[in-house]
């Protein structure tokens, strides 16, 4: 299993970023490579197609419905819908309740059948896995304004295909109960980190920050910590100090491109 940082800038495309997405691909047993994509965020379809045909896509899996997560969703429509050679199949997107409407109002025009054809939407249920290929995905429950999942992707290790690997995606969120679930034991954190210790105390319930994001991956024992999500006013060294002060393993800030074997 390896991650694709496809998109990290946080709450809406950067100069250098597109908004929130990243690509979990893992080989099965029988050497078919499985594509898994973590949200589809704002200008994030372009930066895509670099890494994988979007036709060839396995799921997509939706943290929350804010637009810096889903909004290249009806772009994807049209690319899947008007493709000389689209996919034979619709596209399974599984995401909190709402998402089909979501996603149908964000492609416009008759948002009943906006996208009718080329997506089959799926609701998460809180702490029941789903399958896609060799990878098992659990949605856990986040504190965030809306309705918002983490979720925690097991699949085969690149280096040992024998071997169980595990990657976090903690979505947006502030620290909560959910976290310690998704992040426990965990080879890889990826954890937004939107904040900025100090500046944004009065602002709970919405984002993470380095320290935050540390301190569950210090608790949670994850093997190594990976910060995304950052504003392009905010400067990505700070989550990054903040987080060392808390949490003596790995870190890194995530780029567009960087690619993590687990």
């Amino acid at each position: 299993m390896r991650l694709v940082v496809v998109g990290c800038s946080g709450s809406f495309p950067g100069p250098d970023s597109a908004a929130s997405s990243y690509l979990v691909q893992a080989r099965d047993s029988d050497g078919r490579t499985w594509s898994l994509l973590l949200d589809l965020g704002s200008g994030a379809l372009g930066p895509l197609q670099r890494h994988v045909d979007p036709r060839t896509l396995d799921a997509v899996a939706l943290s929350h419905l804010h637009a810096d997560h889903v909004a290249d969703l009806a772009v994807l429509n049209v690319l899947l819908r008007y493709h000389p050679d689209g996919r034979r199949a619709p596209l399974p997107v599984y995401g909190p309740a709402g998402s089909a409407e979501r996603v149908a109002h964000l492609a416009g025009k008759d948002p009943a059948t906006a996208v009718d054809g080329q997506f089959e939407f799926h609701d998460w249920t809180a702490r029941v896995p789903v399958q896609v290929g060799p990878l098992t995905i659990e949605p856990i429950p986040v504190a965030h304004p809306i309705a918002s999942f983490g979720v925690r992707v097991t699949g085969p290790s690149e280096r040992d295909a024998g071997e169980r690997v595990t990657l976090t995606y903690t979505g947006d969120t502030d620290d909560c109960e959910g976290l310690d679930v998704l992040a426990r034991d965990t080879d890889l954190l990826l954890a937004e980190a939107g904040y900025v210790e100090g500046r944004d105390d009065a602002l709970r319930g919405v984002h993470l920050t380095g320290r935050r994001a540390a301190d569950v991956a210090r608790r949670a024992g994850a093997k190594r910590l990976v910060l995304t999500h950052v504003p392009p006013w905010n400067d990505p060294a700070v989550p990054a100090t903040e987080a060392m002060g808390v949490y003596a393993g790995p870190i890194a800030v995530a780029a567009p491109g960087a690619v993590y074997p687990l």
